[in-house]
């Protein structure tokens, strides 16, 4: 078997029924289980802490529509050259969007994106808190009120940034390996069905 982490993986015989039954929704609705799940799963209640606040801010509705929440892991991950979370949500870009020219735009650099001002700004404050969490003042705020961002939807839009600054760190630190899978995902067609990961 591939390496998935620099550390023991658990196999579905050492986890909890909640995670190995978590593992099993993600086959069936994903055709394959998160490496990411699989990795984080060596800590069982940390790994359940995690999943439940990731599935509550990505795949839970919120204030931000899926694609601006995935747009903004890609760009993090990007900028923290985050190798399992750029492939794994630059994939869902292409599925949510159906463009494969932005999610890859995304991953490279997203100034060169074609985007609205909605998303421009959301992709500036990411970009600005993650390389330069210290110089944030009130004035970034106004610039995402400015083109339509309510209280709610800046405070999601940061706990995204914020969630992704930390993945990025745990999966970039322990080596995951991101699915083969990922790297097709949203390219097969013009236009595909959105494949989300497995909701509670």
């Amino acid at each position: 078997m591939k390496r998935l982490s620099y550390l023991a993986v658990p196999t579905e015989a050492d986890v909890t029924p909640e995670i190995a039954a978590l593992w099993r929704k993600a086959q069936a609705n994903l055709g394959f289980t998160p490496n990411v799940f699989r990795a984080q799963a060596l800590n069982a209640a940390q790994f359940w802490a995690w999943w439940k606040y990731y599935d509550l801010l990505m795949n839970k509705e919120g204030w931000l529509p899926p694609l601006e929440r995935e747009m903004v892991a890609t760009v993090v991950s990007s900028l923290n050259r985050c190798v399992y979370c750029l492939v794994s949500h630059a994939s869902a870009v292409r599925v949510l969007s159906g463009d494969a020219k932005l999610a890859d735009t995304l991953a490279i650099d997203y100034r060169q994106a074609d985007l609205t001002l909605r998303q421009r700004a959301m992709l500036d404050f990411a970009a600005a808190l993650t390389l330069h969490p210290d110089g944030r003042s009130p004035a970034d705020l106004e610039a995402l009120r400015a083109v339509g961002l309510d209280d709610h939807a800046i405070l999601e839009l940061t706990q995204v940034v914020a969630m992704f600054n930390a993945t990025n760190r745990i999966s970039s630190a322990l080596g995951f390996v991101p699915n083969e899978e990922y790297f097709q995902l949203g390219r097969d067609a013009q236009k595909v069905e959105v494949a989300e990961e497995p909701r509670e």
